[in-house]
């Protein structure tokens, strides 16, 4: 009698325990180039894990599983966890989505996990975390600026250099693009990467300059240049030697950041700033040329108002000329003929009005001034344009064209005074039909009647199909099965993701057919039902044997060609094991 009441005890125990699925991060918060550990753990021997999908991370690890089981005064705990090392792919808050695994018929979830990447950080080197070397390995990435304390719209470059020494450089990919903040920007374009020899703190090595970028500060105080952080694949020597006495090298990835760096811009000076100056910076000519000063009524003529050198060409505005009211002057038609390079921009901006003369006369185009400040000299400087004349040679003249326009304002025909009263109008019932007896209210009226029925009818088949266990179990299976020979074709060049999703795809299609569970998937038990469901033995064996090499595969080094032949092999039994089975 005790016994069945130890039995009792644990069977009530085994229904109160509570499935708990979970994950966890070793840290909320890392730098670029630091490594995350997440663990996802479960209490009970759950199926069909699905992990999710990573995005924003590298797998470098994983998945590692671990499976422990404990009997304590008389109670078992049971834990299954999966691990992965994840390296972060870019900056920003990035969210670890939902895993699942499935368990007596129901669907667990873990909750998802905010991850905020920042920028690479300063981290010690640990000599266990290396292939053993010479020790004097260099990489470095390192931002070199012109100048730290430039005026505003002075031009300062930016030259990232990766410097390497005694390691081997594979590629390299972008996983933080530089910002420059209240800095207008342009990149140097680089035609090829050159090796070169330079130093480094002191040591000799060599460089690669990976990006030029020329800087114009838009705003005074101290602004702040984001970093460049690259994860570059590297080639570190070890201490051993293969059969020819050659030194083996190991392959690795390692993350490098050139650091923010702050720039400190002085404001121009206010002494002797000129009225008119719109921002140029930099050493100018300025000119204003008209096309034609003499012209006859009807011509037009170009007035091309254009300054010339090097400086903040694209960030400043020319004057506007100031003609009188007898020149009709037009938008200007903006041009730039401007390269910029690490010396900053150089060329010619230039704006040309369309001026049409009105009257007969001769017309004075006032001297234009344009103001810069030089670098060179640090003060403002200002240059006067000539004045230009402009000879109508005929036409009406300016008294007599404005005495026909004002009598000619007086007078109003008679075809335009009623020109603003509306003749034609559209006149619009005010009677409207009622709700009470219209197509609607009727429609409303026995709607009740013919949508109950539909409702109870649905209500009675889903409780049907919800009440159909069994059948439920084999559809979940079968769509288990497709989704994860899907998802093997989608991992086909991927082998350990490949041969888990086919492994899952197997299993699930054995469980639909035989209406059998994980436990009771043993090759002796699997051959026997499958023989008993008439399948061909044959086709039996080649099911098995796939079955137990996925797993060995999973481990082994395997070929593009022998993945896909595996997944066609698999494909093939599948089919023919659905129209033997009976």
């Amino acid at each position: 009698m005790k016994r069945y009441l130890i039995l009792l005890l644990f069977t009530f125990q085994g229904l109160l325990a509570q499935v708990q699925f979970e994950a966890k991060v070793s840290k909320n918060t890392l730098g670029l180039n630091e490594r995350l550990r997440i663990d996802f753990i479960m209490n009970v021997d759950g199926d069909n894990f699905d992990q999710p999908s990573f995005d924003g991370f590298r797998v470098v690890a994983g998945p590692s599983q671990q499976v422990s089981q404990s009997w304590i005064n008389g109670r078992s705990s049971f834990q299954k966890i999966y691990s992965y090392i994840l390296q972060p792919a870019q900056k920003g808050t990035v969210i670890i989505k939902q895993a699942s695994i499935e368990f007596n018929g129901q669907v667990y979830k873990t909750s998802p996990i905010k991850i905020v990447v920042t920028n690479a950080v300063a981290q010690e080197r640990d000599p266990n975390d290396r292939p053993q070397g010479s020790g004097s390995e260099t990489l470095n990435l390192v931002a070199e600026i012109s100048k730290t304390n430039p005026y505003l719209n002075e031009p300062i470059t930016v030259v990232y250099k990766l410097y390497f020494n005694n390691i081997g450089v594979t590629g390299f990919k972008e996983l933080a693009k530089p910002k420059y903040n209240d800095f207008w920007n342009q990149n140097i374009d680089i035609k090829q990467l050159t090796i070169e020899e330079g130093s480094y703190q002191g040591q000799r090595c060599y460089f690669v300059v990976l990006k030029k970028t020329i800087l114009y500060p838009q705003k005074s105080g101290k602004l702040t240049i984001e970093p460049l952080s690259l994860d570059i694949g590297v080639q570190l020597p070890t201490n051993r030697r293969d059969m020819f006495g050659q030194m083996i090298l190991s392959d690795d990835n390692k993350i490098v950041s050139a650091g923010a760096k702050t720039i400190n811009v002085r404001p121009l000076p206010e002494s002797g700033k000129p009225e008119d100056f719109s921002g140029a910076v930099g050493k100018f000519t300025f000119t204003v040329t008209p096309t034609k000063t003499t012209l006859k009524n009807g011509e037009s003529l170009d007035l091309v108002v254009s300054a010339t050198g090097a400086g903040n060409m694209k960030l400043f505005t020319l004057p506007k000329p100031v003609v009188p009211n007898a020149l009709e002057m037009y938008d200007p038609v903006h041009d730039e003929k401007v390269t910029t390079s690490l010396a900053g921009m150089s060329g010619r901006i230039s704006d040309k009005y369309t001026i049409i003369p009105q009257y007969k006369g001769k017309y004075a185009i006032k001297p234009m001034q344009f103001s810069y400040f030089d670098l060179n000299t640090g003060s403002y400087k200002t240059i006067t344009s000539q004045e230009i004349m402009i000879d109508v040679l005929d036409g009406p003249m300016q008294a007599e064209a404005n005495t026909t326009a004002n009598a000619s304002k007086n007078v109003i025909s008679k075809t335009e005074q009623f020109k603003y009263v509306k003749l034609k109008t559209t006149l619009v019932s005010i009677d409207k039909n009622d709700f009470y007896g219209s197509d609607l209210y009727y429609a409303l009226l026995f709607a009740p009647f013919i949508i109950l029925p539909i409702i109870i009818l649905a209500k009675k088949k889903k409780e049907a199909i919800d009440g159909d266990v069994t059948g439920n179990r084999i559809k979940m299976n079968n769509k288990l099965a497709k989704k994860y020979l899907s998802e093997a074709k989608k991992q086909i060049n991927n082998k350990e993701p490949f041969y888990i999703a086919l492994e899952k795809a197997m299993h699930n299609f054995l469980k639909a057919k035989l209406h059998i569970e994980t436990s009771e998937m043993s090759k002796d038990n699997i051959r026997e039902l499958l023989l008993s469901r008439n399948a061909n033995p044959e086709a039996v064996q080649s099911f098995i044997t796939l079955t137990e090499n996925c797993e060995f595969a999973r481990y082994a080094p395997a070929s593009s060609a022998s993945i896909q032949q595996d997944y066609n092999k698999a494909v093939v039994i599948i089919s023919e094991l659905e129209k033997q089975i009976v």
